[in-house]
């Protein structure tokens, strides 16, 4: 360790190359692995230039924060700060205990989601991108000096049509903290075998990524561009050498640091889970000087904070989805329910949060924006003897029903001798719905018939 006096404008970078010896070139850090599947990520974080040359390490990520921010609009500055980090972190990742995870997502197309991962492809450490993949290829990729993981349409991987995906799910939760393996038989000879799952990922998907993940994620709303916001078209001939540049030199100057990042224990201004996903960002900072120290602490504060609010959020409309759905299966699951009648149904339960929502309990108002980002409105619906009113349909809700709460499954009928036959039950059978609202498939958009 470095005993002689410092400058006082030394930063914390400069420090540590003082005292855990600065002279090391990057080719010093632990070998790419050479289990691969298919097409292997291309290794990145051995460039020649050495970090003496590379220039104040704060100059650096604010190169890398321009770059980002000249190809994809983020949703705000905290958000780029974020990015910029993240990318960074990428590149010493073999020293760190905990690998974010960046949850790029947005409510439709459109929003700059896969345009964020053309930049990360160019700029973090080891890429590894795919649209779709399995736990066997991923299992098999990961090893001492692992990529990071890049999956595009995360959606289609855990969407309610997706299947079962429990396994790639598990892992990327599992990889989120180091010495969590997976163990496998594997080999000819049936051998247990541990999996290493560490590694860090970013994925992009229109709508949330399933909850375990996006607890474990730096989370990025993107949102489309307004009028006016422009971009540069992100073409290979000139913007993958100017990304490339940057890379090279964020991995001369980070890769010699990664035992000195490891040893770090930062402040941080969050707890529990959210310090473990943002502590990587904020060594980075810290490395940097600066003002970094500064910018990553206050947007993990906004970004964590804002996450916060979402989920719960979330959590109440997936409350109010299990009401409604309730409230239709009370009334013989009718075509349709007058807002009036569904809202003065939820007001009614005094366990319930509806009547202490907002000032004077949930309104109209309340109950059309709360279902609003489901794709869901009142309409106007011709009910019985002619007589018009605002309704909310039945089969607007099928599909939130299916992706945010989905039924519990049914038992499955009984198949022995020991049990009686059920008898159908007794008394009218029931009335045929009434109204012009037409049902649509599961999943459709189809809402109440407009009256004439």
């Amino acid at each position: 360790m470095g005993t002689g006096p410092r400058d006082a404008g030394t930063t914390l970078g400069d420090r540590i190359r003082e005292d855990f010896g600065g002279d090391r070139s990057p080719h010093s850090s632990p070998g790419t692995n050479a289990l691969a599947v298919g097409t292997q990520p291309t290794d990145y974080g051995s460039g020649t230039e050495s970090h003496e040359t590379t220039g104040d390490g704060a100059a650096l990520l604010e190169e890398l924060r321009t770059a980002i921010g000249r190809y994809a609009v983020l949703p705000s500055e905290e958000a780029l700060t974020a990015v910029t980090l993240w990318v960074a972190a990428s590149h010493i990742q073999p020293s760190l205990q905990h690998a974010p995870r960046l949850a790029v997502v947005g409510p439709t197309k459109g929003c700059g989601k896969s345009r964020v991962l053309d930049v990360l492809h160019e700029t973090v450490h080891q890429p590894m991108m795919t649209v779709n993949t399995s736990p066997a290829v991923v299992f098999r990729v990961i090893g001492k000096n692992p990529p990071t993981l890049l999956v595009d349409e995360a959606d289609t991987i855990f969407g309610p049509k997706a299947g079962d995906k429990e396994d790639l799910r598990g892992l990327l939760n599992a990889g989120h903290q180091r010495n969590r393996p997976a163990w496998r038989i594997s080999g000819p000879e049936h051998k247990p075998t541990a999996f290493p799952t560490f590694a860090m990922a970013a994925l992009a998907g229109i709508g949330d990524l399933p909850d375990t993940i996006m607890d474990r994620a730096v989370v990025l709303r993107m949102q489309k561009r307004k009028p006016g916001e422009r971009i540069t078209p992100f073409r290979s001939r000139y913007s993958v050498p100017e990304l490339h540049a940057v890379r090279d030199r964020l991995a001369a100057w980070l890769t010699p640091l990664r035992e000195a990042a490891g040893r770090l224990v930062p402040e941080m201004p969050v707890e529990d889970r959210a310090a473990d996903t943002w502590e990587p960002l904020v060594i980075v900072a810290d490395l940097a000087g600066g003002h970094w120290p500064a910018k990553a602490r206050a947007a993990c504060l906004a970004m964590t904070r804002h996450e916060a609010v979402q989920d719960e959020q979330t959590t109440l409309k997936t409350r109010l989805l299990r009401d409604i759905r309730r409230i239709f299966e009370q009334e013989g699951n009718k075509e349709a329910l007058r807002s009036q009648d569904l809202l003065a149904s939820l007001l009614t339960d005094a366990e319930s949060p509806w009547p202490d929502y907002g000032i004077k309990g949930l309104t109209a108002f309340h109950l059309s924006a709360l279902l609003k980002d489901f794709g869901i409105g009142p309409a106007n619906y011709r009910f019985e003897q002619g007589r018009q009113a605002k309704a909310y349909a039945r089969n607007q809700f099928l599909d939130a029903w299916a992706r945010y709460c989905p039924a519990p499954p049914q038992p499955a009928p009984a198949t022995g001798h020991e049990f009686a036959p059920v008898r159908p039950a007794q008394g009218k059978p029931p009335a045929p719905p009434t109204g012009s609202l037409p049902v649509g498939p599961l999943g459709g958009t189809a809402g109440p018939k407009p009256a004439r």
